[in-house]
């Protein structure tokens, strides 16, 4: 089902010209449940991975805290009501052999934040996109065939968020498909199993966070007289702080996105650049707890909540089921220069 975000409530670059050149397309993804094959684009479907090539581990570290405390995949898919065959996936024991203590009694209890001894973690997918569904989606340099990304993450936090994967492939060239890749024994928390949605991509227009722009703009937004120009789209609530209603209405959107302005809110704005090449990095992926706030109902498509009603206790517009760093956003930055540079994963 197609969905589109309202109108914003005027073109800000009318009031304000300086922003018209700093506008960049953001590709929302709008994922809501569903049953997605390795064929779509999808948030925790099955991906399209080749038999041949070894599935993702992450080698840690993993403590016993984190191991003896993780909830498990099954009882948590049972409780959402998700059918999957995950029975005949192979399986990874939460609970490897101890070593013997030097008196010849076995070791039961563990110092919790001693490692754990059961070797890496299978990876759980968490997004696969297609080029052909998300036109800004762009491959790598060096990687001009690849028409497909997919993104994984381990089941636990390093330090305080799972670590990802970004892997490019062509879609054409997998032609035999691992049918039942491994899965790790459990999660950290709940909100790290990510709800099987398909998604319905559209394209917005953004512009940057208040605190990434020049101080000269800065402070012309803080000025209420010019937003009055905008009439009564923007009322007297906004007087002592104009900038507010940037922020909420007219700069970055909320939600699961490709690419666009980077999000901020936990910390000002940080430099975002490789640790290799020192180039400035772009940003790649939102994935994101919620696909809008109390701040930015505005960017609700219309008829979302009567459309799609979520069970009670779920967070507002928490379609993913997906909850990092209680509420925030997992963003995911890459190098223009190449693919073999490390990404960077900013929580904000």
């Amino acid at each position: 089902m197609s969905r589109t975000t309202p109108p914003r409530p005027f073109d800000v670059t009318a009031l304000f010209p300086q922003l018209a050149p700093l506008a960049r397309t953001a590709t929302r993804l709008h994922p809501r449940a569903g049953s997605p094959s390795r064929h779509d684009s999808s948030v925790g479907g099955p991906l399209l991975w080749p038999a041949g090539e070894p599935w993702p581990h992450c080698d840690g570290p993993h403590t016993w805290e984190q191991v003896d405390t993780a909830f498990s995949l099954e009882q948590e898919r049972e409780r959402r009501g998700i059918r999957t065959e995950a029975g005949s996936r192979p399986r990874q024991d939460p609970h490897p052999v101890r070593h013997e203590a030097e008196e010849g009694t076995i070791d039961d209890e563990p110092d919790p934040c001693s490692p754990w001894p059961g070797g890496p973690i299978a990876m759980l997918p968490v997004a696969q996109l297609y080029v052909r569904d998300i036109s800004r989606l762009r491959p790598p340099p060096g990687q001009a065939e690849a028409d497909l990304l997919q993104v994984l993450w381990c089941p636990f936090d390093h330090p305080d968020h799972p670590r990802t994967a970004l892997l490019w492939r062509s879609a054409a060239a997998v032609t035999d498909v691992l049918d039942s890749p491994p899965e790790p024994f459990g999660v950290q928390f709940p909100g790290y199993l990510p709800q099987p949605c398909l998604l319905a991509p559209e394209q917005v227009t953004e512009y940057p966070h208040f605190l990434e722009l020049s101080k000269e703009l800065r402070q012309q937004l803080g000025e209420w007289h010019r937003w009055q120009a905008a009439g009564a789209v923007v009322d007297s609530s906004y007087a002592a702080a104009p900038e507010e209603f940037y922020r909420n209405n007219l700069s970055v959107s909320p939600g699961w996105k490709v690419g666009g302005w980077s999000r901020w809110g936990l910390t000002d704005p940080l430099p975002r650049t490789c640790r290799v090449c020192d180039s400035a990095m772009d940003p790649l992926l939102t994935i994101a707890t919620t696909e809008w706030n109390a701040g930015t109902g505005s960017w609700a498509p219309e008829g979302d909540q009567a459309r799609d009603p979520l069970p009670p206790g779920t967070p507002p517009a928490n379609y993913t089921f997906i909850v990092l760093a209680q509420g925030y956003d997992l963003q995911l930055h890459v190098c223009p220069a190449s693919s073999d540079h490390p990404h960077l994963e900013l929580i904000q």
